[in-house]
């Protein structure tokens, strides 16, 4: 093969490809899902506590609730306006703190503690709230709590749904770059019959799939890392995890050059990745629901990309913990990458 031609003819995707509707929506779409689930409804898989505080005398207590992590802080001027932004469930919870409240509160007076609940808030928030300002109150009155409380968590951990969605959102930019990019391109050559000009030059076959499938494997890398970085799912190994995603894209650049030299026509590829969609998409489906076995993701190629993606960025788990997977998905794109010989013979007639 020679390189300055497969350069010539990936220079010439960046340029003309880049501008078409197929190669922005492989492009976009993964950045857009990812907006989707944990912008617009990251609140719905994790919701903190939305605590509201007038605060008329600088109590101790909004210090306190500022330091924690566990609820989100807003501080409001006026006691009208905290009410009106728990109605409208802006807000879970509102509470109004008036001037010398501390000082009442220590001198043992019972003064008035103005405590709103929004009726939408969830139940869990609102005894969240409840029991921290209860204890915050208790700290400042320098009481000793009635009861000493020992929790025991039963069972293992889980994981929350915006983490177990990590796995969606990689797959769906690995396979619309990966996949997409490099079988578009080539069903397009053949549409427009640019690739039996050029393979009446010196160019050879296997220089344009090397081309096709070199774009592809970049904008797949960097989508999927992209991915990880929005969604805060890098993990302490960063290195490790470029590579596992290295090993991935070469998988999936693989099956969309097979796609691409199989497909003929735009339709045919459309209507082929519609009838692989669910079988390249199933293993996805067993991180949202942990508790079905398994060992039937197994059965399914793209699980040996995606177990190990999870293992390494979302578990933290070293590169070689998941070697195993890593060798499957390298076997599969060598036998991938056998048969396209074969099976690109098709194309020279297109």
């Amino acid at each position: 093969m020679n390189l300055k031609r497969i350069w010539s003819i990936l220079r010439k995707d960046l340029l003309t490809g880049s501008r078409s509707t197929v190669f922005l929506f492989a492009v976009i779409m993964p950045l857009v899902l990812t907006f989707i689930f944990q912008v617009v409804f990251g609140t719905l898989f994790n919701p903190k506590p939305r605590l509201g505080i007038v605060d008329k005398g600088e109590s101790a207590i909004t210090a306190s609730v500022r330091e924690m992590e566990g609820i989100a802080l807003t501080l409001i001027g006026d006691a009208g306006e905290l009410k009106r932004k728990v109605e409208e469930n802006d807000l879970d919870a509102g509470l109004v703190l008036p001037a010398g409240f501390d000082e009442a509160v220590r001198a043992g007076s019972k003064p008035l503690l103005q405590l709103y609940i929004g009726g939408e808030s969830l139940a869990s928030n609102r005894l969240i709230i409840a029991i921290t300002a209860l204890d915050q109150v208790r700290e400042l009155e320098g009481a000793a709590a009635p009861v000493e409380v020992k929790t025991i968590t039963l069972g293992e951990p889980g994981l929350p749904l915006s983490l177990r969605l990590v796995p969606l959102l990689v797959f769906y930019a690995l396979v619309m770059a990966g996949v997409w990019i490099p079988a578009a391109g080539l069903v397009e050559e053949k549409e427009k019959g640019t690739l039996t000009a050029l393979l009446v030059t010196p160019v050879r076959l296997s220089e344009v799939l090397a081309a096709k499938g070199i774009l592809g494997f970049f904008f797949s890398v960097a989508l999927a890392a992209a991915t990880l970085l929005l969604n805060r799912a890098v993990g302490p190994q960063p290195l490790a995890l470029l590579a596992v995603i290295s090993v991935a894209a070469v998988l999936n650049c693989m099956i969309g050059l097979l796609m691409g030299v199989i497909s003929k026509t735009a339709v045919a590829f459309f209507s082929l990745i519609k009838g692989a969609g669910i079988f390249l998409f199933a293993p996805v489906i067993f991180y949202l629901f942990p508790h079905w076995p398994q060992w039937i993701a197994k059965l399914f190629p793209l699980y040996w990309i995606i177990e190990p993606i999870w293992q390494v960025s979302v578990m933290g788990r070293p590169l070689g913990a998941v070697w195993p997977e890593l060798a499957v998905a390298l076997a599969l794109s060598l036998a991938l990458a056998l048969l396209l010989p074969a099976l690109s013979r098709r194309m020279k007639g297109a």
